[in-house]
């Protein structure tokens, strides 16, 4: 069988030495927290000088991490000559998969099975429909973790809608779980033979860094809830890297090294420490979590945590700085939430509101004396704080938000972004559905593909 003539153009003299060179960029970079916001920009922007179609780069991520492998793909191809497009999966429609000849699909899942939000506007309008793909080849990239029962549900699934429509694969389905390196050293394969060329180094994840903890405080002793700690990270060689409101870390417990797990960081590296809230979690077999359990009890305060930061571009405040925010959370949820009130504070930028829900005043009021503090200095235009277990019936975060309706619908008319910070499960979904009501559907559409409405959930 013949090649296609589009990928026989790739099969070139010094392909192998470029994307060499390539891979070294590809790999530092890695490390980044500005990098792949730079070149995200620029491949927006890449048309080929000869009119072909730019190979398709679309990605789907919830946290951040299928961006960053979507962003190097795009780089290193393009290094090697391979003209590309990177965009999110939400941005491209029928019309854009008709146009292309090539495309690459990293699709994160998340919760059980379902698209990460910068996907759900695809799935709603394109993959609904009945198309005709059978001029595309595509790579599929599946982002997920064995944990949970539909592991790449959304990766499989948009892989299996690509076929059913006709696209022809450039290889299989590559499932990732947690990212593992044997899989995206089979990614990286794969890329060579579409860069032309077989000579390409595995890829390797960014480094894990000792730092120590510094500081560990239990803040809702007396709590229905599990309890709930304020930590302080300071790195062990003094070196502190950079990150923004909104960016992430990841543990690595002693037990389980493969195992990593995200927490949202609530300080600001003027801070000179990473901060976290981590709430204690127990098995009903009495064990307690492998990160959570090292993090609040396992770890004495003065030992080594194996720790990396994480860039989450989609919950930064990128695109956002000059509008009010609207910040939506409940339990260690708080933590992404206290980031982007500090990076206001810093700046003096619009204020922010804060609506954040947890069980009991009494218990449960985390960093209190801090939210009063900035309600009075004018950083916080309202503070609304919501504790269930304090009311005869139980009140939530969304109920407080249906009743402030239109409070919502005139900050948001106003400009405001919208961001979502705690836990899928219970929390993320009702507050979605609170504000479809207070919106409507087309208007919550709008907020996100205008990037204000984001969500940091697990």
């Amino acid at each position: 069988m013949s090649l296609p003539s589009w990928y026989a153009e790739l099969l070139r003299p010094g392909a192998a030495a470029v994307v060499i060179a390539a891979y070294l960029v590809f790999c530092a970079a890695m490390a980044g927290t500005q990098w792949a916001k730079r070149r995200r920009a620029r491949y927006r922007t890449t048309v080929p000088a000869d009119g072909r179609a730019p190979l398709l780069i679309a990605y789907a991520s919830q946290t951040g991490f299928a961006e960053q492998l979507a962003t190097h793909t795009a780089g290193l191809l393009q290094t090697a000559g391979v003209p590309a497009r990177l965009v999110t999966l939400s941005e491209i429609g029928a019309a854009d998969l008709a146009q292309a000849e090539r495309a690459l699909f990293i699709a994160s899942t998340c919760g059980e099975g379902d698209a990460p939000d910068n996907a759900s506007l695809f799935v709603r309008r394109v993959m609904s429909e009945k198309v005709s793909l059978s001029h595309l080849h595509v790579g599929v990239l599946a982002l997920g973790d064995r944990e949970y029962t539909h592991f790449c549900a959304f990766g499989q699934r948009l892989d299996a809608w690509l076929r059913e429509s006709g696209a022809q694969p450039l290889f299989d389905r590559i499932d990732v779980h947690n990212a593992d390196a044997e899989a995206l050293a089979d990614w990286q394969h794969q890329l060579s033979h579409v860069a032309g060329t077989t000579d390409l180094p595995d890829w390797q994840a960014p480094a894990w860094q000792a730092w120590r903890l510094a500081a560990r405080r239990h803040l809702n002793p007396g709590s229905a809830g599990g309890p709930t700690f304020h930590l302080e990270l300071e790195p062990a060689d003094g070196t502190l890297p950079e990150w923004q409101a909104g960016d992430l870390v990841q543990v690595s417990p002693p037990a389980d090294p493969d195992r990593p797990r995200e927490y949202s960081i609530a300080s600001l590296p003027t801070e000179g420490r990473v901060q976290l809230l981590v709430r204690q979690e127990r098995h009903t077999d009495g064990q307690l979590g492998l990160a959570s359990g090292w993090l609040t009890w396992g770890a004495a305060v003065g030992d080594v945590v194996q720790l990396r930061l994480r860039p989450h571009g989609n919950f930064r405040q990128t695109g956002n700085e000059a509008r009010q925010l609207i910040l939506i959370g409940n339990g260690t949820g708080l933590a992404g939430l206290l980031g982007h009130v500090k990076a206001r504070a810093a700046v003096g930028r619009p204020p922010c509101w804060l609506l954040f829900g947890e069980r009991q005043a009494g218990h449960d009021a985390y960093h209190r004396d801090l939210i009063e503090q900035w309600v009075g200095q004018g950083v916080l235009a309202r503070a609304d704080l919501v504790f269930s277990r304090d009311h005869p019936e139980r009140l939530y975060v969304q109920h407080r938000l249906l009743a402030l309706r239109h409070d919502v619908l005139r900050w948001v008319d106003e400009g405001a972004a919208i961001y979502v910070c705690g836990s899928l499960e219970g929390m993320a979904g009702a507050v979605h559905a609170a504000l479809g009501d207070i919106l409507g559907e087309a208007g919550l559409d709008r907020l996100m593909e205008e990037g204000r409405y984001r969500r940091d959930v697990y």
